[in-house]
Protein backbone atom coordinates (compact mmCIF):
# COMPACT_ATOMS: atom_id res chain seq x y z
CA UNK A 1 0.00 0.00 0.00
CA UNK A 2 1.02 3.68 -0.65
CA UNK A 3 -0.42 6.47 0.97
CA UNK A 4 -0.28 10.16 0.15
CA UNK A 5 -1.08 13.09 2.28
CA UNK A 6 -3.61 15.37 -0.04
CA UNK A 7 -4.26 17.56 2.78
CA UNK A 8 -3.65 17.92 6.23
CA UNK A 9 -4.58 21.04 8.17
CA UNK A 10 -7.40 20.97 10.78
CA UNK A 11 -10.40 23.28 10.94
CA UNK A 12 -9.52 25.29 7.68
CA UNK A 13 -6.83 25.30 5.16
CA UNK A 14 -3.42 26.66 5.82
CA UNK A 15 -1.05 28.69 4.33
CA UNK A 16 0.80 25.30 2.96
CA UNK A 17 -1.99 23.01 3.16
CA UNK A 18 -5.51 21.61 2.35
CA UNK A 19 -7.78 20.23 4.82
CA UNK A 20 -7.72 16.52 5.32
CA UNK A 21 -7.44 14.30 2.41
CA UNK A 22 -5.23 10.85 2.10
CA UNK A 23 -4.54 9.28 -0.50
CA UNK A 24 -4.65 5.47 -0.46
CA UNK A 25 -3.24 2.83 -3.55
CA UNK A 26 -2.55 -0.22 -3.90
CA UNK A 27 -2.74 -2.33 -7.11
CA UNK A 28 -3.55 0.63 -9.41
CA UNK A 29 -6.61 0.85 -7.17
CA UNK A 30 -7.09 4.82 -5.41
CA UNK A 31 -9.32 5.22 -2.30
CA UNK A 32 -9.58 8.67 -0.47
CA UNK A 33 -10.01 9.05 2.66
CA UNK A 34 -12.02 12.47 3.00
CA UNK A 35 -11.96 15.88 0.64
CA UNK A 36 -12.19 18.44 2.85
CA UNK A 37 -11.76 22.26 2.00
CA UNK A 38 -8.86 22.72 -0.98
CA UNK A 39 -8.59 18.48 -1.17
CA UNK A 40 -9.40 18.76 -5.01
CA UNK A 41 -7.23 20.79 -5.76
CA UNK A 42 -3.99 19.51 -4.29
CA UNK A 43 -5.18 16.08 -5.52
CA UNK A 44 -4.72 16.58 -8.74
CA UNK A 45 -1.01 16.69 -8.38
CA UNK A 46 -1.22 12.95 -7.16
CA UNK A 47 -3.81 11.59 -9.82
CA UNK A 48 -6.09 12.10 -12.76
CA UNK A 49 -9.08 13.92 -11.77
CA UNK A 50 -11.16 10.88 -13.16
CA UNK A 51 -8.39 8.40 -11.67
CA UNK A 52 -10.54 8.11 -8.00
CA UNK A 53 -11.81 4.53 -7.67
CA UNK A 54 -13.95 5.17 -4.50
CA UNK A 55 -14.09 7.78 -1.80
CA UNK A 56 -14.59 6.94 2.17
CA UNK A 57 -15.92 10.03 4.33
CA UNK A 58 -14.99 9.73 7.78
CA UNK A 59 -18.04 12.00 9.01
CA UNK A 60 -19.46 14.99 7.27
CA UNK A 61 -17.54 18.14 8.58
CA UNK A 62 -16.99 21.09 5.94
CA UNK A 63 -13.38 19.82 6.37
CA UNK A 64 -13.46 16.70 5.72
CA UNK A 65 -16.24 16.78 2.90
CA UNK A 66 -17.12 19.91 1.11
CA UNK A 67 -14.80 19.67 -1.77
CA UNK A 68 -17.13 16.85 -2.53
CA UNK A 69 -19.43 19.57 -4.09
CA UNK A 70 -16.35 20.65 -6.17
CA UNK A 71 -16.18 17.36 -7.16
CA UNK A 72 -19.73 16.49 -8.10
CA UNK A 73 -19.24 19.62 -10.47
CA UNK A 74 -16.14 18.21 -12.29
CA UNK A 75 -17.95 14.27 -12.84
CA UNK A 76 -21.22 15.86 -13.48
CA UNK A 77 -20.19 18.34 -16.29
CA UNK A 78 -17.34 16.76 -17.66
CA UNK A 79 -16.30 18.59 -20.86
CA UNK A 80 -14.49 15.38 -22.61
CA UNK A 81 -16.48 12.53 -22.94
CA UNK A 82 -19.64 12.89 -20.61
CA UNK A 83 -20.79 12.87 -17.27
CA UNK A 84 -19.09 10.28 -15.43
CA UNK A 85 -20.22 6.90 -13.89
CA UNK A 86 -21.13 6.75 -10.29
CA UNK A 87 -18.01 6.33 -8.20
CA UNK A 88 -18.42 4.48 -4.90
CA UNK A 89 -18.57 6.71 -1.86
CA UNK A 90 -19.07 5.52 1.79
CA UNK A 91 -20.07 7.93 4.61
CA UNK A 92 -22.30 8.26 7.66
CA UNK A 93 -25.88 8.28 7.42
CA UNK A 94 -27.23 11.25 5.33
CA UNK A 95 -24.07 11.90 3.22
CA UNK A 96 -25.84 11.90 0.29
CA UNK A 97 -28.70 15.18 1.79
CA UNK A 98 -25.71 16.63 3.28
CA UNK A 99 -23.66 17.41 0.48
CA UNK A 100 -26.34 18.29 -1.79
CA UNK A 101 -27.49 21.00 0.92
CA UNK A 102 -24.44 22.29 0.73
CA UNK A 103 -24.15 22.41 -2.83
CA UNK A 104 -27.92 23.22 -4.12
CA UNK A 105 -30.34 25.42 -3.74
CA UNK A 106 -33.13 23.04 -3.16
CA UNK A 107 -31.65 19.76 -0.92
CA UNK A 108 -33.82 17.62 -2.06
CA UNK A 109 -32.39 17.81 -5.82
CA UNK A 110 -30.97 14.24 -6.78
CA UNK A 111 -28.47 14.57 -9.37
CA UNK A 112 -25.83 13.61 -6.92
CA UNK A 113 -26.59 10.29 -7.20
CA UNK A 114 -25.77 10.14 -10.74
CA UNK A 115 -21.92 10.39 -10.14
CA UNK A 116 -21.84 8.99 -6.81
CA UNK A 117 -22.78 5.81 -5.80
CA UNK A 118 -23.68 6.59 -1.81
CA UNK A 119 -23.02 4.09 0.70
CA UNK A 120 -24.16 4.17 4.03
CA UNK A 121 -21.14 3.50 6.89
CA UNK A 122 -21.29 1.28 9.95
CA UNK A 123 -19.35 -0.15 12.19
CA UNK A 124 -18.68 -3.24 9.76
CA UNK A 125 -15.94 -5.01 7.72
CA UNK A 126 -16.40 -5.19 4.25
CA UNK A 127 -13.80 -4.64 0.81
CA UNK A 128 -13.22 -1.83 -0.99
CA UNK A 129 -11.62 -2.77 -4.12
CA UNK A 130 -8.36 -4.91 -2.98
CA UNK A 131 -8.79 -3.62 0.59
CA UNK A 132 -10.32 -5.04 3.68
CA UNK A 133 -11.47 -2.30 5.52
CA UNK A 134 -12.76 -2.21 9.40
CA UNK A 135 -14.72 0.81 10.04
CA UNK A 136 -15.73 1.61 14.27
CA UNK A 137 -17.63 4.85 15.52
CA UNK A 138 -15.58 7.37 17.03
CA UNK A 139 -16.00 10.32 19.53
CA UNK A 140 -17.25 13.35 18.32
CA UNK A 141 -19.80 15.81 18.13
CA UNK A 142 -21.69 14.27 15.04
CA UNK A 143 -21.33 10.36 13.19
CA UNK A 144 -17.62 9.99 12.67
CA UNK A 145 -15.50 6.97 12.12
CA UNK A 146 -12.32 5.43 12.26
CA UNK A 147 -11.22 3.03 9.21
CA UNK A 148 -8.74 0.60 9.32
CA UNK A 149 -7.33 -0.54 5.89
CA UNK A 150 -5.86 -3.78 5.15
CA UNK A 151 -3.59 -5.26 2.37
CA UNK A 152 -1.08 -8.25 1.79
CA UNK A 153 -0.41 -8.44 5.38
CA UNK A 154 0.40 -4.58 5.71
CA UNK A 155 -2.15 -2.02 7.92
CA UNK A 156 -2.96 1.19 7.71
CA UNK A 157 -5.53 3.35 10.40
CA UNK A 158 -6.88 6.39 10.08
CA UNK A 159 -8.73 7.63 13.03
CA UNK A 160 -10.52 10.32 11.31
CA UNK A 161 -11.57 13.19 13.99
CA UNK A 162 -12.13 12.06 17.71
CA UNK A 163 -11.67 12.42 20.94
CA UNK A 164 -9.93 9.82 23.51
CA UNK A 165 -11.62 6.60 22.24
CA UNK A 166 -11.42 3.18 23.29
CA UNK A 167 -12.38 1.68 20.40
CA UNK A 168 -10.04 3.75 18.36
CA UNK A 169 -7.49 1.75 20.30
CA UNK A 170 -8.68 -1.69 19.41
CA UNK A 171 -8.87 -0.44 15.51
CA UNK A 172 -5.26 0.44 15.25
CA UNK A 173 -4.18 -2.30 16.96
CA UNK A 174 -0.73 -3.76 16.24
CA UNK A 175 -1.41 -1.67 12.81
CA UNK A 176 2.23 -0.75 10.82
CA UNK A 177 0.95 3.29 10.56
CA UNK A 178 -1.52 4.96 12.64
CA UNK A 179 -2.79 7.95 11.06
CA UNK A 180 -3.82 9.87 14.16
CA UNK A 181 -5.39 13.19 14.61
CA UNK A 182 -3.98 15.98 16.99
CA UNK A 183 -5.82 18.76 17.00
CA UNK A 184 -5.97 20.49 20.62
CA UNK A 185 -2.47 20.85 22.25
CA UNK A 186 -2.16 19.13 25.82
CA UNK A 187 -3.06 21.60 28.60
CA UNK A 188 -4.94 24.29 26.58
CA UNK A 189 -7.98 22.62 25.19
CA UNK A 190 -9.86 20.72 27.26
CA UNK A 191 -13.41 19.36 25.04
CA UNK A 192 -14.20 15.76 25.87
CA UNK A 193 -15.07 13.63 22.97
CA UNK A 194 -14.20 15.95 20.13
CA UNK A 195 -10.21 16.13 19.21
CA UNK A 196 -7.15 14.55 21.02
CA UNK A 197 -3.85 16.18 22.09
CA UNK A 198 -0.48 15.08 21.17
CA UNK A 199 -0.11 13.27 24.06
CA UNK A 200 -3.14 11.60 24.00
CA UNK A 201 -2.52 10.63 20.33
CA UNK A 202 0.81 8.93 21.63
CA UNK A 203 -1.03 7.17 24.65
CA UNK A 204 -3.73 5.53 21.96
CA UNK A 205 -0.94 4.25 19.74
CA UNK A 206 1.03 3.33 22.69
CA UNK A 207 -1.71 1.08 24.04
CA UNK A 208 -2.60 0.04 20.23
CA UNK A 209 1.07 -1.47 19.33
CA UNK A 210 1.00 0.78 16.44
CA UNK A 211 4.74 0.49 15.23
CA UNK A 212 4.36 4.00 13.05
CA UNK A 213 2.22 7.69 14.45
CA UNK A 214 1.70 10.25 12.10
CA UNK A 215 0.35 12.60 13.34
CA UNK A 216 -2.22 14.72 11.44
CA UNK A 217 -5.60 17.33 11.56
CA UNK A 218 -3.30 20.04 13.36
CA UNK A 219 -5.27 23.43 12.69
CA UNK A 220 -3.00 26.28 11.81
CA UNK A 221 -3.43 28.02 15.36
CA UNK A 222 -1.72 25.14 16.54
CA UNK A 223 2.01 24.50 17.05
CA UNK A 224 2.52 21.21 15.72
CA UNK A 225 6.08 21.03 17.19
CA UNK A 226 4.57 20.98 20.57
CA UNK A 227 2.29 18.41 19.54
CA UNK A 228 4.76 16.26 18.17
CA UNK A 229 6.84 16.65 21.16
CA UNK A 230 3.76 15.79 23.53
CA UNK A 231 3.55 12.45 21.38
CA UNK A 232 7.09 11.47 21.93
CA UNK A 233 6.81 11.75 25.07
CA UNK A 234 4.48 9.17 25.20
CA UNK A 235 5.01 6.58 22.05
CA UNK A 236 8.30 5.25 22.04
CA UNK A 237 8.13 4.27 18.24
CA UNK A 238 8.59 6.33 15.26
CA UNK A 239 6.83 9.99 15.36
CA UNK A 240 6.12 12.28 12.85
CA UNK A 241 3.85 15.01 11.64
CA UNK A 242 1.78 14.51 8.13
CA UNK A 243 3.03 17.04 5.72
CA UNK A 244 1.48 17.82 2.02
CA UNK A 245 2.80 15.59 -0.72
CA UNK A 246 4.41 13.10 1.93
CA UNK A 247 3.97 9.65 0.91
CA UNK A 248 4.39 6.13 2.72
CA UNK A 249 4.82 2.78 1.34
CA UNK A 250 3.31 0.57 4.22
Amino acid sequence: MKLTVVGCSGSFPSAESACSSYLVEADGFRLLLDMGNGALGELQRHCGLYDLDAIFLSHLHADHCIDMCAYFVARYYRHDGGRCDPIPVYGPEGTEHRLTTAYADTPTASSMSEVFDFHTVKPSTFDIGPFTVHTERVRHPVEAYGIRIEHAGKSLTYSGDTGVSETLEQLARNTDLFLCEAAFTHGKENIPDLHLNGREAGQTAKRAGARKLVLTHIPPWTDPQVNLSDAREEFRGPVELAAPRASYEI
